[in-house]
């Protein structure tokens, strides 16, 4: 081949490389994919990079409907949309949360409300969620939520059947709950609420109505509340 031409060849073949490259890097850089630490959700209408920030009736709506723990008169209000079987979600109740809990909830300066958000691929979400409301018809809501995410690989009805007996319920009336689908409208509307507010994938947070996405670390949290709390 005449040397000139081989030249040329080569040179096309770098500008194709570095382009393809560029092409590549800048997917990257927009962020496309899942975020790090957050399962999508394949539902979502319109999947959106950031949620609106949540307006007061809104945050108002989440507080009534949701589970809660620490003072509702706290200054800060932490949202959570989670998945029993998400393993991000877990990731964020071992790691994270406690401290949140020891430093922030126990202490008064913010006020914490879960919501369930089931995504629909994960096999045992919705009936792992629906068990937590059963529960929390007995005023053992937390103590189920902890108990699922510490046995997120046993979630199957018989599981959550068995999670009762340990935790003292009323088994009885747990397992009348629990087979009958008492909960099945009630866990879907909360996810339909989530969607309609922006969430797209769990873990997801608003704090103070300001949106957070996956299973930050701590130092992350603690960041935006302090500056919260120091307004």
């Amino acid at each position: 081949m005449d040397k000139k031409v081989l030249g040329i060849i080569i040179v096309l073949v770098a500008i194709a490389a570095f382009l393809g490259g560029a092409t590549f890097t800048q997917y990257q850089q927009k962020g496309a994919g899942p975020k790090v630490g957050v399962t999508p959700s394949p539902t979502a209408q319109k999947p959106t990079e950031q949620p609106t920030i949540l307006g007061e009736e809104q945050i108002a709506k989440l507080v009534e409907t949701g589970h809660s723990k620490g003072d509702q008169n706290a200054k800060i209000t932490i949202i959570e949309f989670s998945d029993f079987q998400c393993p991000y979600c877990a990731r964020y109740v071992t790691e994270t949360f406690p401290q949140i809990e020891k430093e922030y909830i126990a202490t008064g300066k913010v006020f914490y409300v879960f919501h369930q958000y089931p995504l629909p691929f994960h096999q045992y979400a919705q009936k792992a969620a629906e068990s937590a409301e059963c529960a929390g018809e007995q005023d053992k809501f937390w103590e189920m939520h902890d108990k699922l995410f510490a046995n997120q690989d046993k979630l199957t009805e018989v599981d959550l059947k068995g999670y009762a007996a340990n935790l003292g319920l009323d088994t009885s009336k747990f397992n009348t709950c629990l087979s009958s689908g008492q909960f099945t409208d009630s866990v879907q509307a909360d996810m339909e609420l989530g969607q309609s507010m922006g969430v797209n994938g769990t873990p997801s947070f608003f704090i103070n109505g300001k949106f957070v996405s996956g299973a930050q670390p701590f130092e992350s949290f603690k960041a935006i509340i302090d500056a919260e709390l120091g307004k």
